[in-house]
């Protein structure tokens, strides 16, 4: 079947999502772009290849992975302007020292207005129980800090690991993972840096197998690396 093209209902241009993305993915009502969609027929640009499915496909549990300054958090927060739904930050990192403060607050400053923050470094899997829902999209950054934050609690990554990742499987709700790709570089000096490296790439399969779309971020432009048009059945 060959590849049906954008029509005047659905936006062509390579990239919306405020300037990172693939298609004019966000929602109508969000009013992004200016260009008229179809909300049961949104265009998502995949490559050379338009796919078109479901408007509530685009909100279900997503892995957004990265290196360093990759874009990947602002991909993540124009993912969930994008879904017109009530946005919530759910922040891992901890203001241990003067340069992670600064951190925060650049973060803070960068994502703007229109967002409700809760902070939780451990308890991840119970806080997304509690605070996601099929009304507001809850954006987690990131999983490296609440990786870091686990082993230097002493929790067991791998059970917290499973833990998250059932819940992720079980669940329809608007869920965006931010995480880092640690593994690409230089294998590191320490023993516990390179249990720390093995730990998050651990972490990172499992997210990835057990929600249904997960992307890439480089250079602040995405490769959609798994993407599951059809909807789950479970009770969100």
């Amino acid at each position: 079947m060959r590849p049906q093209r954008a029509s005047q209902e659905t936006c062509h241009r390579e990239l919306c999502f405020g300037g990172v993305g693939a298609g004019c993915t966000g929602r109508a009502r969000a009013g992004w772009c200016g260009h008229r969609h179809d909300p049961t027929k949104l265009a998502v640009n995949t490559g050379p290849r338009m796919l078109h499915h479901s408007s509530t496909s685009l909100l279900l549990p997503t892995l957004v992975l990265g290196g360093a300054r990759s874009g990947k958090s602002q991909f993540a927060e124009k993912l969930a302007h994008g879904s017109g739904l009530t946005r919530i930050y759910l922040a891992t990192a901890t203001a241990g020292d003067d340069e992670m403060r600064r951190r925060i607050a650049h973060h803070r400053s960068q994502r703007g207005e229109g967002w409700r923050t809760v902070e939780e470094p451990l308890a991840l899997t119970d806080t997304l129980a509690r605070e996601s829902s099929v009304e507001r999209v809850v954006l987690v950054d990131c999983l490296t800090l609440w990786l870091s934050n686990l082993m230097h609690a002493g929790r067991d990554p791998a059970q917290e690991t499973q833990k998250l990742a059932d819940w992720l499987r079980a669940t329809s709700r608007p869920v965006l993972l931010v995480s880092n790709e640690v593994g690409l570089g230089l294998v590191p000096e320490t023993s516990l840096g390179r249990d720390f490296r093995d730990a998050q790439g651990r972490l990172n399969q499992a997210i990835a197998v057990a929600v249904p779309t997960v992307v890439f971020v480089a250079a602040g432009l995405p490769l959609w690396l798994k993407r599951d048009h059809t909807e789950k059945g479970n009770t969100p």
